[in-house]
C-alpha cells in the first residue's frame, strides 16, 4: 500500500470527487429527502432489494470498500493509504454527502477483529461489517459493573461443543435493533480481570431479550439486555480464553476516539444544534454592533474557541492513528474535554433562547427551540457513555501523566 503524494494524490482526489458526484443518489441531494432513519445503520432488516436511497448509497460505497477505506482489501475494505483515506473524508465533507453507513462494527468491533481475531473470523465478519449487512451492539456494562467494568458477572460456561451464557447487560445502545452483539463475559470466576472473555452473540439466538430504557430526553436509544441459557458456537470466542480484558481495553480506545470524532469537523455530537453566535444575535439582540449581553458574548466566544482547539486536537490525533499507531490514551483527554464543552454549549443554547428554549412540544416553538432542552438533557450522558469523566481523568492521570496511585 503506497502513500501517494503530490500529483498522484491530486489525481486521486479528482477521481474521488468525480465518483461521488456520479454515484450519489439524486433523491439524497434534497436536504429534506425522507429515508428510513434506520437505513443508515444497515443490518439484516435491509437485506435483499431495498428502494431506500440511503441503502443504495451505502451499497455503492461499500462496493468500493470505502465504508472502511483503510481496511485491507482482502476483507472488503478499500485498501487506501492514510493520505488517500483523508482525501476521501475531505471530499465527503466538502460535498455534504450523507454518511453511507453508521456502524459500531466500523467504529469499534472491526478494528479489534483485525487485531485479535483468527483468519476464519476475519473473513466471516469483517466483509459483512464493511457491507452494512449486520448491525452490531456492544454488551459491556452491567447493573453492578459500570465504571468497574471488570466486575462483570455475566457467565459463559464451557459445555463441550458450545458456550452457555447467562446474565444481563445495561445501557446496550440500540440492542433492540441490532443483529449481533460483541460482548464481555466471565469465563473464570476465580480471577477478576484475567477471567473475562470476548464473544460474539447472534441476537436472534434463543434466550436473548431486550428492553428499551426511556430517558429523560424522551428518547430510548439504550436497552437492558438479558441472556438466559443462550447457546453460542465455540468459534464465537475472539482471542484467547480469559484474554478478553486486553481486547476490551483496546476497543474502548476506539469507542472514545469515535465519540470524540463526533465533535470534530462535520461531527454531529454536542447536544443542541444551530450556530450559537447567530442564534444569540437573533434572540438576545445587538448593541453597538456586538451582542447586547456582553457576559453571554464572552462565554459563547470562549466555548467556540474551546471547540476550535478541540477539533484541531482531534484532527492531529486522527492523523496519528491513520499513520498506523492506533488510538492512544489521548482519546481519553479528548473525550473528557468534548463532553465538558458539549454540556457547556447546550447550557449556553438554552440560556440564549430564554423561555423559548424550554419548549418540549407544541406549535409555539421552532424546530431549533424544540431540540434545545432535549439536547441539553442528552449532553448529560456525554460525561457517562464510553467511560465516565471521572474514569477518564484517572486514565489520564495514570497512563498519560504517570502519576502514582494515592496512598
Amino acid at each position: 500500500m503506497a502513500d501517494f503524494g503530490g500529483a498522484e494524490l491530486d489525481a486521486f482526489r479528482t477521481e474521488v470527487r468525480e465518483w461521488l458526484e456520479a454515484n450519489y443518489p439524486a433523491e439524497l441531494r434534497d436536504a429534506d429527502a425522507r429515508t428510513d432513519p434506520e437505513a443508515v445503520w444497515g443490518g439484516r432488516r435491509f437485506a435483499g432489494e431495498s428502494a431506500d436511497p440511503q441503502i443504495t448509497w451505502m451499497r455503492r460505497v461499500a462496493e468500493k470498500g470505502w465504508t472502511a477505506p483503510a481496511w485491507p482489501k482482502e476483507y472488503g475494505g478499500g485498501g487506501l493509504s492514510a493520505p488517500q483515506a483523508r482525501v476521501l473524508e475531505q471530499e465527503l465533507a466538502r460535498g455534504r454527502y450523507r454518511p453511507p453507513l453508521l456502524s459500531f462494527g466500523l467504529w469499534m468491533l472491526g478494528p479489534v477483529l483485525l487485531e485479535y481475531a483468527n483468519e476464519d473470523q476475519k473473513r466471516e465478519h469483517i466483509p459483512r461489517i464493511v457491507n452494512g449487512e449486520i448491525r452490531w451492539c456492544q454488551g459491556y456494562s452491567e447493573p453492578g459493573a459500570g465504571s468497574d467494568l471488570a466486575g462483570l458477572q455475566t457467565r459463559c460456561e464451557d459445555k463441550g461443543d458450545h458456550w452457555l451464557i447467562n446474565g444481563s447487560k445495561i445501557w446496550t445502545s440500540y440492542a433492540d435493533k441490532a443483529d449481533w452483539c460483541f460482548c464481555l463475559v466471565r469465563t473464570d470466576t476465580s480471577k477478576k480481570h484475567e477471567g473475562i472473555s470476548f464473544v460474539l452473540i447472534d441476537m436472534k439466538a434463543q434466550g436473548v431479550e431486550t428492553r428499551p430504557i426511556r430517558l429523560i430526553s424522551g428518547e430510548s436509544p439504550f436497552c437492558e439486555t438479558f441472556f438466559t441459557d443462550v447457546k453460542i458456537p465455540k468459534e464465537n470466542l475472539v482471542g484467547r480464553l480469559n484474554g478478553g480484558w486486553e481486547i476490551a481495553k483496546r476497543l474502548l480506545q476506539y469507542e472514545r476516539q469515535n465519540i470524540s470524532a463526533g465533535f470534530g469537523e462535520g461531527g454531529t455530537a454536542g447536544g443542541a444544534s444551530g450556530d450559537l453566535a447567530n442564534l444569540a444575535k437573533d434572540y438576545v439582540g445587538l448593541e453597538d454592533g456586538g451582542l447586547a449581553d456582553r457576559d453571554l458574548r464572552q462565554r459563547i466566544t470562549r466555548n467556540k474557541m474551546d471547540f476550535a482547539a478541540l477539533r484541531q486536537t482531534i484532527a492531529r490525533s486522527a492523523a496519528e492513528s491513520r499513520a498506523g499507531n492506533g488510538p492512544s490514551a489521548a482519546t481519553s483527554i479528548i473525550k473528557y474535554a468534548a463532553a465538558e464543552f458539549a454540556k457547556e454549549r447546550s447550557e449556553l443554547m438554552v440560556e440564549t433562547l430564554g423561555h423559548q428554549g424550554l419548549g418540549w412540544a407544541g406549535e409555539g416553538y421552532s424546530p431549533t427551540e424544540l431540540t434545545a432542552v432535549r439536547g441539553w438533557l442528552r449532553t448529560k450522558a456525554n460525561s457517562i457513555e464510553g467511560g465516565t469523566s471521572e474514569i477518564n481523568l484517572n486514565v489520564v492521570a495514570k497512563r498519560v501523566l504517570g502519576l502514582p496511585d494515592p496512598k
